[in-house]
C-alpha cells in the first residue's frame, strides 16, 4: 500500500522528478538533491540518461521483440513520453501496468495515465507475490503471454538485506517463457569517490541506496538470454547516435534479457 505522504522527508520518486526539472516535489526533495549534487554534479545527468534508456528499450521490445505487455515497477512520477506512449506508438494495442508506492505518484498517475490499455497499481516492489496477483495485473495483463518486466533505476533503493535478487527471481518465475527483463541500476564503478559520496548523502537523507558493480547488476539475469550488447553503461545500450562520453558521465548500467 502507498506510504502516507510525508513532505518533510525526501522520496526517491520526487528527488528524481526534481532532477528531471519537474515540479512535483517538495523542499525536502530539493534539499536532498542539492546536497547530492554538491558531492557529485554528474548525478544531474543520471535521470535523463535513464529516460533515454527507457525509450530505447521499450521501442526495441515493442518493435523488434514483439512484446505487447509491460509491467513498470517503481515507475515514479509521470514523465512524457511514458512507457505506454512509446509502446503504443508501435502498436496501439500494447498494455502497460505501472506500480509505485508513493501517494503523490499514485494521485498523479491516476489523473494522467488515462490511455486505454494502462492501469496503475499501488504496490511495493518488496511484495512481488502481491503485485502479480493484483486485480490491476490480472485485468490488464495476460500472464499466459510474454511480458516485459521493467525495473528502471529502482533496484539500487533495495539494500542487500531486502534480497533484491530474490525479489527479481520471484517476479520472473511467475512470467511465461519469452518474457523479458529490463534493468537499469546506478553504479560507482567509473567514478567511485563521487558516487560513493552521493550514496552516503542519500542514505543520510533516509533514502536507502546500494550502488552495485557491473558483475552485481549482471547477477540479476541468471540463466537468461542477454540481448546485445549485454550489461553495459546505459549510454552504450543501442544509442540512437554515437555520442562520446567520459567515465565520469557513466551513472548507470543497464541490460535487457529474455526468459528462455
Amino acid at each position: 500500500m502507498a506510504e502516507p505522504l510525508d513532505t518533510g522527508r525526501p522520496h526517491p520518486a520526487r528527488v528524481y522528478d526534481f532532477l528531471l526539472g519537474g515540479t512535483s516535489n517538495y523542499a525536502a526533495d530539493r534539499a536532498a538533491a542539492a546536497e547530492g549534487l554538491k558531492v557529485n554534479p554528474d548525478a544531474a545527468t543520471a535521470p535523463r540518461q535513464n529516460r533515454a534508456f527507457m525509450r530505447r528499450t521499450v521501442r526495441y521490445l515493442a518493435a523488434e521483440a514483439g512484446i505487447r505487455q509491460f509491467v513498470d515497477l517503481g515507475t515514479g512520477l509521470p514523465t512524457e513520453p511514458s512507457v505506454h506512449q512509446v509502446a503504443q506508438a508501435v502498436d496501439p494495442s500494447a498494455r502497460v501496468v505501472y506500480a509505485d508506492n508513493d501517494p503523490l505518484v499514485l494521485a498523479q498517475a491516476r489523473t494522467l495515465l488515462t490511455s486505454p490499455g494502462t492501469s496503475y497499481l499501488d504496490a511495493d516492489l518488496r511484495e512481488p507475490e502481491r503485485i502479480l496477483s493484483s486485480p490491476e495485473i490480472r485485468e490488464t495483463i495476460d500472464l499466459d503471454k510474454p511480458v516485459a518486466l521493467l525495473l528502471y533505476a529502482v533496484l539500487h533503493f533495495l539494500p542487500d538485506p531486502a534480497d533484491p535478487y530474490g525479489i527479481v527471481a520471484r517476479l520472473m518465475a511467475e512470467l511465461p517463457h519469452g518474457s523479458y527483463l529490463v534493468i537499469s541500476h546506478i553504479t560507482a564503478d567509473h567514478d567511485p569517490e563521487k558516487w560513493d559520496r552521493f550514496g552516503d548523502v542519500m542514505r543520510r537523507q533516509g533514502i536507502p541506496t546500494r550502488l552495485r558493480t557491473r558483475d552485481e547488476v549482471a547477477r540479476f539475469f541468471p540463466g537468461m538470454e542477454m540481448v546485445e550488447p549485454g550489461v553495459v553503461p546505459i549510454l552504450q545500450w543501442r544509442p540512437d547516435e554515437d555520442v562520446p562520453f567520459t567515465d565520469a558521465q557513466v551513472a548507470l548500467y543497464g541490460g535487457v534479457a529474455r526468459k528462455p
